[in-house]
C-alpha cells in the first residue's frame, strides 16, 4: 500500500506524516467498517485476533483496509463462540484470551478498543514517559471521560489541540465501552460505525475494573505492545441510546455515507 501501516504514521517516526485529527476519524472510522464486515456480511464470521495499527494499511488517500489475515479465525453463523488457542498482540488481548474461554468476535472489538486511545494520544499506550515513570494511557482517559475533565488535554500534543472536542470525546467514550471487562457490555462494531457516523449516540461510559487496577498499581505493572503473535497479556450493564434505527448497509474501509439521526432510543 503506497501509505504503509498506520502505526508509520500514528506513532512518531522519521519522516512519516503527521495524521490530523480529521483523518484519524476517518480512518476509525473505514476501519471500524471493514471490521463490521468481517464480522457481520460475510458467509462466515470472521474474527481477526491481531487488530493492531501494523495490520492497518493506508492507501493513497490514507483509506484504511484491514490486513494481515494470519492469526484469523473462521467461525460460522450456526455458532456463537469459538474455541481455539492464544493468539494476537500484547498490549491489545481482550481478557478473555487470558482465561481461556471461547471467543466471540468481541474479541476484535476490545483491540480495537485499545488502538483507538492510540488514535488520540498518538502513542503506545504503555509507552513510558521520558521521566521513566510508568503512565498507562486508557486509565488516564477512562478517568477523564468518566470524571468531565478536559477532553483536547488527552489528545497528541502535535496536534496542537486543532481537534472537534465532540468527535474527541465520541472516540474516548467508545474505547471505554469497547474495552469493558464483561464481553456482553462491549459493542459489536456495526453499532461502533453506526456511532462513529453519528446514527447511534453514546453514553458515558463506566470505568472498566481492569483500568481500575491499572491506575491503582501502576508501579507494580510491566506493560508490553511490541509485536508478538503468540505471546500473552498479562462489568457493568452497557447501554446505547439509538437515534436510528437505521442500520448501515456500507461496510467497506473507504465510503464514507452520511446519516440522519433521528429521536429514537433503545437499550440493547
Amino acid at each position: 500500500m503506497p501509505n504503509g501501516s498506520l502505526d508509520a504514521h500514528l506513532f512518531e517516526k522519521k519522516d512519516a506524516q503527521v495524521l490530523d485529527w480529521k483523518t484519524r476519524y476517518q480512518i476509525a472510522l473505514g476501519t471500524a467498517r471493514g471490521l463490521a464486515y468481517l464480522h457481520e456480511k460475510c458467509r462466515d464470521c470472521i474474527i481477526h485476533c491481531d487488530i493492531k495499527p501494523e495490520n492497518i494499511l493506508l492507501d493513497a488517500e490514507l483509506c484504511p483496509k484491514v490486513a494481515d489475515f494470519g492469526l484469523a479465525k473462521l467461525m460460522g453463523r450456526d455458532f456463537s463462540r469459538v474455541l481455539t488457542t492464544m493468539r494476537g498482540t500484547r498490549g491489545y488481548l481482550a481478557p478473555e484470551w487470558i482465561t481461556g474461554v471461547a471467543i466471540t468476535a468481541k474479541a476484535d472489538v476490545y483491540s480495537y478498543g485499545m488502538m483507538l486511545f492510540e488514535f488520540i494520544s498518538g502513542q503506545r499506550n504503555s509507552e513510558r514517559p521520558t521521566d521513566g515513570a510508568t503512565q498507562f494511557f486508557p486509565s488516564w482517559a477512562a478517568k477523564v471521560i468518566v470524571g468531565g475533565g478536559d477532553i483536547l488535554g488527552l489528545l497528541d500534543s502535535r496536534l496542537k489541540g486543532i481537534a472537534d472536542e465532540e468527535e474527541v470525546s465520541r472516540l474516548c467514550k467508545i474505547a471505554c465501552w469497547c474495552i469493558q471487562d464483561d464481553e456482553n457490555n462491549r459493542p459489536s462494531m456495526g453499532q461502533v460505525v453506526q456511532i462513529l457516523e453519528g446514527v447511534l449516540a453514546v453514553n458515558l461510559p463506566p470505568l472498566p475494573r481492569a483500568l481500575q487496577a491499572f491506575a491503582d498499581n501502576q508501579e507494580h505493572i510491566v506493560f508490553f505492545t511490541e509485536s508478538s503473535s503468540s505471546s500473552s497479556s498479562s462489568s457493568s450493564s452497557s447501554s446505547f441510546n439509538q437515534t436510528s434505527k437505521t442500520q448501515s448497509k456500507n461496510s467497506t474501509t473507504s465510503s464514507n455515507p452520511k446519516s440522519t439521526p433521528s429521536s429514537k432510543g433503545f437499550d440493547p
